[in-house]
């Protein structure tokens, strides 16, 4: 645990980073240096051979400005150690390198990157994977009785918001030694901590909600220093540490988190409630909603409900389209968690390389439409939508 345990999360987003710039600086500024000078080569080597955390080089991820950043997201998890990468993928393909070569059981519904990356590439290098679906215990615990060493799951899933029980989950894989690893860039720490949930690895694409600016990109790993400890060779070889440009980027960004969360959460719940009374609406996924299916669950493993949200139109594909493309403040984009609100059709966007009968079969509908909503005013979010929506009421 860090220092700042017994602190809140906005406390830690700001004091999380326990190194000090030399000069005084509130925050440590960039050191966008290749390389580090030493005086002796007794102190290159205790560095070097991992005796002590020095600056050596930048590519390793061995830079002050990473330093600050990688202490401040360890803080926010309540974990041991974090490592910062050039994206979320980057993060993810690390992790399943370094701790799925006895097999991967992917669980439920996940980004359209990661799928691919475990049904395609992964194969290929004689790594077994095995995508299950999210509530089916006994296929999960046939898939760990067959050898399987990590267990991998999104919650709330992307994009159908999904909740999966992390303590549930972690108690099965443990029981047979395997590794749980979840990915929170829905919830972000603010809203969710799976590590005290029994999890043993946190994944964030932090150009989401971290980054919350639409100005970076980047991605993390947070658990324990025992079990992120062999992820770092695997990024150091493979260049995929983040640059400290980004890494100072993010650590701005990180110390308005909570509050910016705060507001997500709060215009997603008006939203989601507004939304069901308009014409066209099928359905409206948000685990803040009492018909939630894991509204139940949400209340138990999280604080706050998020900002993202789906919504399912009675019209299809055309009318998605349609909606889509007359909002004026959600901008039609992929990606998600910046203060902008973002609207995209996931089987165009992040599910367009599923094939139809599988988005169908995830339940990712062709009518379906995910919001990111952002930190503009609510009513004027909502008044968006309710014009978009109205053009289904004519022909």
């Amino acid at each position: 645990m860090t220092d700042h345990a017994h602190h809140g999360p906005a406390t830690r987003a700001i004091h999380g980073q326990r190194q000090r710039d030399a000069f005084g600086s509130p925050h440590m500024p960039i050191y966008d240096t290749t390389t580090f000078a030493f005086e002796t080569t007794e102190a290159l080597r205790e560095v070097s051979e991992g005796r002590r955390q020095g600056p050596l080089y930048s590519r390793y991820g061995q830079n002050p400005t990473l330093y600050a950043l990688e202490e401040t997201l360890a803080a926010l998890e309540g974990a041991e150690a974090a490592w910062a990468f050039c994206s979320g993928m980057a993060a993810i393909s690390t992790l399943f390198l370094t701790h799925g070569r006895r097999g991967i059981a992917c669980l439920g519904e996940v980004y359209g990157g990661s799928l691919a990356l475990l049904e395609q590439q992964l194969p290929d290098l004689g790594i077994a994977t095995h995508l299950l679906p999210g509530h089916d215990a006994e296929a999960l615990e046939r898939c760990l009785a067959a050898g399987a060493g990590l267990v991998y799951l999104e919650t709330p899933t992307n994009p159908t918001l999904t909740l999966l029980d992390i303590q549930a989950i972690a108690e099965q894989a443990h029981r047979h030694g395997a590794l749980v690893a979840v990915d929170s860039t829905f919830a972000t720490p603010i809203n969710q901590q799976p590590l005290s949930l029994g999890a043993d690895i946190v994944v964030h694409s932090a150009t989401k909600y971290l980054g919350g600016h639409s100005d970076l990109t980047a991605g993390a790993v947070m658990g324990a220093e025992a079990v992120l400890a062999p992820m770092w060779r695997w990024r150091q070889n493979l260049g995929s540490a983040l640059a400290p440009h980004g890494a100072a980027l993010l650590s701005r960004s990180l110390r308005t988190l909570a509050l910016r969360v705060r507001q997500h959460n709060a215009s997603a719940q008006a939203i989601a409630e507004a939304l069901p009374a308009y014409a066209g609406v099928a359905r409206v996924l948000y685990p803040g909603l009492p018909d939630h299916p894991g509204h139940a669950l949400a209340r138990r493993q999280m604080r706050g409900f998020g900002g993202m949200l789906g919504l399912e139109l009675a019209g299809g594909r055309a009318a998605a389209a349609r909606v889509a493309d007359r909002l004026a403040l959600f901008t039609l984009a992929p990606s998600l968690g910046g203060a902008e609100s973002l609207v995209t059709q996931p089987c165009t966007t992040s599910h367009v390389d599923l094939l139809p009968e599988e988005r169908a079969r995830r339940g990712i509908g062709d009518g379906l439409l995910r919001l990111s909503v952002g930190l503009e005013d609510t009513e004027d979010l909502i008044a968006d939508l309710r014009q978009a929506l109205a053009s289904l009421e004519t022909p």
